[in-house]
């Protein structure tokens, strides 16, 4: 009797120290482990806000691509499209079932062998941003998931939905009733030279983490380099406009100039948009899912005059 007394005095014991420490330092404690889907390649097949869409009203959205892959429980392999491989990135456990890895954050909600469900969180200096960048929820199917059970493809159930399309369509048609209103295009709008005395260049800015600016960043708000030869003057100028579903501009600010000078210089900025920019160019208004709508974008544009000789 002792004997028995002593030895289940034993595995309390081995059993208290298994389960010891905290969930920083012991995986046994956390709410979620990977370990047990190790070794399972999961695609990722949408993108959803917790209104169940892909988009917000403001035309934010992003497309579901991530590749991934669970070596263990503290390394997740992720696709990169740079390298064209899968690379291993350090799974550190936080808190609250965050996570990070391949310098994204991450709140688990959901591990299965056949699928995972991640909440993609922002962070900015240890705070978790309050807004849309928070409240998206990434979808994965295992690749055999999908093979075998659903019998489709990745491709095929990363597609946007009938919602989706219908949401834009009530969008757009509510933004293009003004000349004032707008949303973010995923396919931002393209000015296409029908003269060589006119260059344009779109500004890809980078990724930047410490400031909370993602890839995305390049859609919601595009930003244009528009130099023109031949001008009647010199001028430069840096201004917001919103382009309409039919091409054309509406200027709404200015940069760098005094408040009781706005009015003015609006008028003027509005002129070289209806002379040069739209003569010069044709003008393609932006569009989601191939609706055109009116999105807003920033033009930096150069005049040089005629020398004379």
């Amino acid at each position: 009797m002792i004997k028995n007394f002593c030895y289940l005095l034993f595995l309390l014991a081995l059993f208290s120290a298994c389960k010891s420490g905290n969930k920083t330092t012991n995986p046994e404690l956390r709410d979620f482990r990977f370990e047990p889907v190790k070794g399972i390649k999961y695609t990722e097949v949408k993108r959803r806000f917790s209104n169940g869409l892909s988009f917000n009203p403001e035309g934010f959205m992003q497309k579901p691509s991530w590749i991934i892959e669970v070596v263990k429980e503290d390394t997740m392999s992720a696709w990169s499209p740079q390298k064209n491989r899968m690379q291993n990135f350090y799974l550190q456990f936080d808190h609250g079932n965050l996570y990070n890895f391949a310098e994204e954050w991450f709140k688990v909600k959901h591990i299965s062998k056949d699928s995972l469900v991640f909440q993609r969180v922002q962070v900015n200096n240890k705070i978790i941003a309050q807004d849309f960048r928070s409240d998206v929820n990434m979808t994965f199917y295992a690749q055999t998931y999908i093979k075998n059970k659903l019998k489709t493809t990745a491709d095929k159930l990363q597609k946007p939905t009938k919602a989706d399309t219908s949401f834009i369509l009530k969008r757009s048609d509510v933004v293009n009733a003004s000349s004032d209103s707008s949303f973010a295009a995923t396919e931002p709008v393209v000015f296409i030279p029908k003269s060589k005395v006119v260059k344009v260049k779109k500004i890809e800015i980078p990724g930047d983490k410490l400031s909370g600016r993602t890839a995305s960043y390049n859609y919601i708000f595009p930003e244009y380099r528009i130099d023109i030869d031949r001008a009647y003057r010199d001028f430069a100028y840096k201004f917001t406009a919103i382009v309409d579903f039919q091409g054309n501009i509406h200027v709404k600010s200015i940069s760098g100039i005094i408040p009781e000078d706005t009015d003015q210089k609006i008028k003027v900025v509005q002129g070289i948009a209806d002379i040069y920019i739209r003569n010069l160019f044709n003008v393609m208004p932006g569009t989601t899912l191939g609706i055109a709508h009116n999105s807003q974008i920033s033009i930096g544009v150069v005049g040089k005059a005629i020398k004379k000789p």
